[in-house]
């Protein structure tokens, strides 16, 4: 997880529950530190070593879990070489961060085996004689010591590597010197001696997950050198107590955009990236350590930041996770990391629960313990407890989930009872993303702004993420659990995702965080189970637009696109699927009932169904090509970074792709389709007629549900039906017990009212300050 080196400080203090703590923790801060007894550090220290090597409670999934770490440490020991050279063949000695981490990480895993009971290495003196030797190779050779420098990416030498070392002191800390472990700490000393700022350039003030891993550090190495204004400063950067709470990772922003939590439930890493999917989860990982390993202690977190970092869960987090996987939407970059999928962060975000579980008490135990059951009672395709490869895990609270699977069982034996699925339909404007989830299936949008990026492209990752912010609708289904994980990003075609409107020709140039030049996009939630989402949608080169709906139900989602016009002279497409079926895939595609093979020009269909995946309805004469074919490729392809790289491994994988061709050179052109996953084949010829699309225009795009609720997006000042509005809006108006009520947002976050005529009675709504926020208006009857 490199970091990324741009992030400016905060202007301005945030609100929320860290600011009483903030205060407490100021005053701690001041405490000599000759008033602190010795005791609270050596039980930081253990506690942290529980997170490596665990708390030795029996099982068959630890065991198991436990011999694939024996297969991977005896590989690593058993290729190492102490004599003086390079500990391995194939990770040369040398100034630079390319293959630093992965010598810690490699020393790391022998480490964790040799300090777990019943490791095939554990105990052994002869494997703690090569660790030590290994590790005064690596300080002594300058590799990482205070004499080294640093080249490449800063995050390896001030988090990434201080990371493992600390993982493998913690689990020999009992058979070094003080004298050894000071000698080793002192690069970390050098490179995260301030836990608030960035050590290559100390104008940046860390923030997020950077800042909550810092804090960590500053905890777990203050603990093992004595040193208590060390471990103090450490608990107190998590409030940002130096910085007067301005990049607290705790409190919440008010705002659009920018490091760190929201008040609407959002995540914001590199100020412009959602990511509940990777830094986020980090932050909350390093939390949840902060928290076992100072619990009784003196340097024990405040209450209110606990209960803050508790409710953190449910809040920004859960509805993000389908059968304990992330979904793609907010994972950024990280998608395209081979060793970190869907799954794989899932359940990291799962173990971070379970130890976030153990800490707390009543009502908030209850709620963590409920989640993380359901995680991993819904996680049939990556079962949580079931770990074939330890090295996915790293660099989390463990490396291989021996202690992730000891605390989950510990959790699960109090009977904890799963939390049920409940239909949610949530915006979050401060990051531009949305979920819709049902009993059945979930979605979720890939959606770009002048506020958030298209995609995050850094380190030589996500090389194929040019169109996953143009629109892309993410689908998860019941009976594809595995679709994202199943090698989907090697192997997709990139340049026809599911909901994106495309040009065939040459992909745009690869940027860090680019932002489109349209402020229109966010959305309105009309109740659980309905909302509509919209884009003024504007391709990277400039020469393509479109204005696109999506209008959220219970049975599926109505996709509406307008003033498609494009110069570039290239043939402009809309993907309406472009499903992975796995390798050697099958699945009927039925299209007006006839069999669909192979490739095929469909014309004036009504109707389409995929076996095992759902139905589509064409709610307008579109052209339609349906394509299966098998594509290859391998995780190098998409990620080439020198700290995540993928294989060179091909995959093949069978996708079933349909597309509504618009032609050359465009101009307001259009598609209407609706996309029903789950459905039966009689389900979606039932749905055929049911859909009512009200406008599909460049400036407003309308459905009327089966109740008569009104979903529009209006992208300028305009009408449908009995609604007009003054300017761009999302608007939902329907009638319930209480009389008519309207639902209303400013999708572009930059108006201060919204004005809507309603059956001749206008009604001015309040928006500014509310970055996209649902604002509900009662018409009565």
């Amino acid at each position: 997880m490199p970091g990324f080196g741009y992030i400016d400080r905060r202007t301005a203090l945030r609100s929320g529950a860290a600011a009483a703590a903030t205060v407490a923790l100021t005053t701690t801060l001041a405490t000599p530190s000759s008033a602190v007894p010795t005791s609270g550090a050596a039980s930081i220290v253990t506690g942290y070593r529980e997170l490596q090597t665990g708390i030795d409670r029996p099982s068959a999934e630890r065991a198991a879990a436990l011999a694939n770490l024996d297969r991977v440490a005896k590989s690593y020991h058993d290729s190492m070489t102490v004599g003086g050279g390079p500990l391995w063949k194939d990770l040369p000695l040398g100034p630079g961060s390319e293959f630093t981490t992965s010598m810690y990480a490699r020393l790391r895993a022998i480490t964790v085996n040799w300090g777990t009971p019943g490791g095939a290495l554990a105990g052994d003196p002869a494997v703690l004689a090569r660790i030590k030797a290994a590790l005064d190779l690596l300080y002594t050779s300058d590799q990482y010591s205070e004499k080294t420098a640093e080249i490449g990416n800063w995050y390896t030498y001030e988090i990434g590597i201080p990371l493992y070392l600390l993982h493998i002191l913690a689990t020999v800390a009992d058979e070094l010197t003080q004298d050894e472990i000071a000698k080793y700490l002192k690069p970390v000393l050098k490179f995260s001696g301030n836990p608030n700022l960035r050590t290559n350039n100390p104008s940046v003030v860390e923030t997020g997950a950077n800042r909550a891993d810092k804090s960590t550090i500053s905890i777990v190495s203050g603990a093992m050198l004595g040193d208590t204004e060390r471990i103090r400063r450490g608990v107190g950067a998590f409030t940002d107590v130096e910085g007067g709470g301005a990049a607290s990772v705790i409190a919440k922003l008010h705002r659009a955009a920018g490091d760190g939590f929201h008040t609407d439930g959002s995540f914001i890493q590199h100020d412009s990236v959602p990511y509940p999917g990777h830094y986020g989860i980090v932050l909350l990982t390093a939390v949840a350590a902060a928290i076992h390993v100072t619990k009784g202690t003196e340097f024990e977190l405040a209450a209110d930041v606990k209960d803050a970092a508790y409710g953190l869960v449910s809040d920004t987090f859960a509805p993000f996770v389908y059968a304990g996987a992330l979904m793609e939407s907010v994972r950024g970059r990280f998608l395209s990391r081979q060793g970190e999928s869907a799954h794989d962060i899932g359940h990291q975000l799962t173990g971070a629960v379970v130890l976030l579980a153990r800490s707390a008490s009543g009502k908030r135990k209850e709620e963590l313990g409920g989640l993380a059951a359901k995680w991993i009672t819904e996680d049939t395709f990556a079962p949580y407890l079931k770990i074939p490869d330890p090295e996915r895990f790293a660099p989390g609270p463990d490396l291989v989930g021996v202690p992730g699977i000891e605390f989950a069982q510990e959790l699960l034996a109090t009977k904890v009872r799963p939390t049920p699925t409940v239909a949610t339909h949530r915006v979050f404007g401060q990051q531009d993303r949305m979920v819709h989830i049902t009993e059945g299936w979930s979605a979720s949008l890939g959606v770009a702004s002048s506020r958030i990026a298209r995609y995050e492209s850094v380190n030589a990752m996500n090389l194929h993420g040019w169109y996953t912010g143009d629109g892309s609708l993410y689908l998860f289904l019941p009976k594809a659990k595995g679709h994202f994980t199943d090698a989907y990003w090697p192997t997709v075609d990139p340049l026809l995702l599911p909901g994106t409107t495309t040009k065939t020709g040459p992909t745009p140039v690869l940027e860090q965080v680019p932002l489109t030049g349209k402020a229109h996009c966010g959305g309105v939630r009309w109740d659980a189970r309905h909302g509509a989402h919209a884009l003024d949608f504007v391709s990277q080169d400039g020469t393509l637009s479109a204005k696109k709906s999506w209008f959220f139900t219970p049975s599926g989602v109505v996709c509406l696109g307008a003033g498609i016009t494009d110069t570039s002279g290239e043939r402009i497409r809309t993907t309406i699927e472009n499903r992975n079926l796995g390798e050697n895939g099958t699945g009927v595609l039925l299209a007006d009932g006839r069999l669909v093979g192979g490739s095929e020009s469909l014309r004036r269909k009504r109707w389409l169904h995929l076996e095992k995946v759902g139905g589509y309805i064409l709610l307008d004469a579109a052209e339609v090509t349906a394509l299966r074919e098998d594509r290859t490729g391998t995780w190098r392809d998409v990620d080439k970074g020198a700290n995540t790289k993928g294989t060179t491994v091909p995959y093949t994988r069978r996708y079933q792709k349909l597309v509504i061709e618009h032609g050359a050179k465009p101009t307001d052109a259009s598609y209407a389709y609706a996309v029903l996953p789950t459905a039966s084949v009689l389900e979606t010829i039932a749905s055929a007629w049911a859909w009512r699309v009200r406008s599909n225009t460049a400036t407003v795009q309308a459905v009327r549900l089966w109740d008569a609720t009104l979903l529009a997006n209006f992208f300028a000042a305009g009408s449908v039906d009995e609604v007009s509005v003054s300017g761009p809006a999302s608007v939902a108006l329907g009638r319930g017990s209480d009389g008519w009520r309207l639902a209303v947002s400013d999708p572009t976050q930059r108006q201060e009212v919204v004005r809507v005529t309603v059956r001749r009675k206008t009604v001015e709504v309040p928006v500014k300050d509310t970055f996209g926020a649902t604002q509900v208006i009662s018409l009565g009857r």
